[in-house]
């Protein structure tokens, strides 16, 4: 193999300094681009007014990106439509979200086949190729269609859903199908690889045999392989400087109460709305802990023109306002809500100075933020992580995270005042059992897992109808 091929819908350009901005995924993948002297292509985020396939190439950190301008009606139909009006909610088991549209299914296949044929020259014949997410399904197939052997494989960082929800979608196997081009998929958890193939077996009358999901004289490789952060990194990022001086301000302006941290992307997704409702129901069930606790939620805005965005939105400034005013006094409110997202170095003092650290997605593929928030405690004196059941992260961090359904607020209720009362030698022994894990099975762990079987011998191949 000559070079690794990353393709994303989006393409996070790394810097020749260390910001400390880039997200998990991002570092990751530039790790993996250095190491094979790849590309990464994508779309720029940019529009135009004719999609013309010019490539605007860069390079920085070490790491070579290829991106293209998409039309508007590519950004509506594709991105906004598709993927996050379609895909996201069905994947995240919300089928009352979902929209069918005949239109956002077209700008979907058409955008895959316009990234297919602009990728396609820039693909060597040694080169393996590793897509990227719920945006290129169909990606692999488009690109075999052109004439495109090499090895492919296909990560998906969101859930799969269950066969009877992922029937609602129209042409479900056709979707399905299309990931027979890989020759490797790797999910999060098992949970989400054993939907994939019920769908395929029960549906469509795939056979799996050990490792391999066969359909007819295709064959493709599936492993269950969660990803994880860089801990040494992130831990050594939560005693820099701006690390420590976030950590100060947070200490400040807590004047000895608690701090319970919740860093969240604003989605449905997430568990915000129940959040905020178990954190209400805390205070109800508690009052001698009011005025000794704050709950700081960040949650920076995400797909703006996507109505449910909006409105999730509305709900929760709602909900902060109403809950702060009706508990807050002269000097304390108990909810702080930020809308803006902070460096990397940042959070990690936030975190560090966080006595409970609240994560309750509803549906989650993996969730970093409980990683990154175990890798920045202080050994001696760590906090409490509490966390869904429902997220990917809680089939390696259930061994010392206090796991809740997010749907109840008695659960996080309960769940709140145990970590707040939970001595400090049982906080350590849960610590330590989550960030052997989180070092074990890091960001490096996972990226070699893949490319180690991406990179495998390949298989044969049919020619493509």
């Amino acid at each position: 193999m000559s070079r690794l091929i990353i393709i994303s819908n989006r393409v996070s350009a790394p810097t020749d300094s260390h910001s400390g901005a880039q997200g998990g995924l991002a570092v990751a993948l530039s790790a993996a681009l250095r190491e094979y002297k790849g590309i990464w292509f994508g779309w720029s985020g940019e529009t135009v007014d004719q999609f013309t396939g010019h490539i605007n190439f860069q390079r920085a950190g070490g790491v070579t990106t290829a991106t293209v301008d998409l039309e508007e009606q590519d950004v509506e139909e594709y991105y906004n439509g598709y993927a996050n009006r379609t895909l996201w909610p069905l994947f995240h088991y919300r089928i009352d979200l979902a929209e069918y549209e005949r239109d956002f299914a077209g700008g979907y296949s058409r955008v895959n086949d316009r990234f297919a044929a602009t990728v396609r020259p820039l693909i060597e014949p040694d080169d393996a190729i590793w897509i990227q997410d719920y945006h290129m399904f169909p990606l692999g197939s488009a690109l075999r269609e052109r004439g495109c052997q090499n090895r492919i494989g296909f990560f998906l960082h969101i859930p799969w859903p269950p066969r009877r929800l992922l029937a609602v979608l129209p042409e479900a196997a056709a979707l399905v199908g299309h990931l027979f081009a890989y020759d490797v998929i790797g999910f999060h958890t098992q949970e989400w690889l054993d939907s994939f193939c019920d769908y395929a077996i029960d549906e469509m009358g795939a056979v799996l045999d050990g490792d391999q999901l066969r359909l007819g004289d295709r064959s493709v490789q599936v492993m269950a392989n969660p990803i994880g952060i860089d801990a040494k990194e992130f831990a050594e990022a939560s005693r820099t400087p701006t690390a420590r001086l976030a950590y100060r301000r947070m200490r400040d302006s807590a004047v000895g109460r608690d701090l319970i941290v919740g860093v969240d992307r604003l989605d449905y997704s997430k568990g915000l709305e129940e959040r905020f409702l178990g954190y209400e129901r805390f205070l109800q069930e508690h009052p001698e802990e009011r005025k000794e606790v704050f709950l700081l939620q960040i949650a920076p805005p995400s797909r703006g023109a996507v109505g449910s965005y909006q409105k999730i939105r509305a709900t929760l400034e709602g909900l902060s306002g109403r809950i702060n005013g009706a508990y807050a006094d002269t000097d304390w409110v108990p909810i702080r809500y930020v809308n803006q997202g902070y460096p990397r170095e940042q959070l990690a003092g936030i975190y560090r100075a966080a006595k409970i650290g609240l994560v309750t997605p509803l549906r989650d593929g993996m969730n970093l933020v409980a990683k990154e928030y175990v890798a920045a405690q202080d050994p001696e004196d760590p906090g409490v992580l509490i966390l869904s059941r429902f997220a990917g992260a809680a089939a390696q961090m259930g061994v010392g995270a206090i796991l809740i359904n997010p749907y109840s607020a008695e659960e996080i209720s309960d769940a709140i005042i145990a970590a707040l009362k939970m001595p400090r030698f049982e906080r350590v022994e849960r610590w330590r059992a989550m960030m052997d894990n989180v070092e074990a099975e890091d960001v490096v762990w996972w990226r070699k897992r893949f490319t180690d079987a991406l990179i495998g011998e390949p298989a044969t191949r049919q020619p493509a109808d």
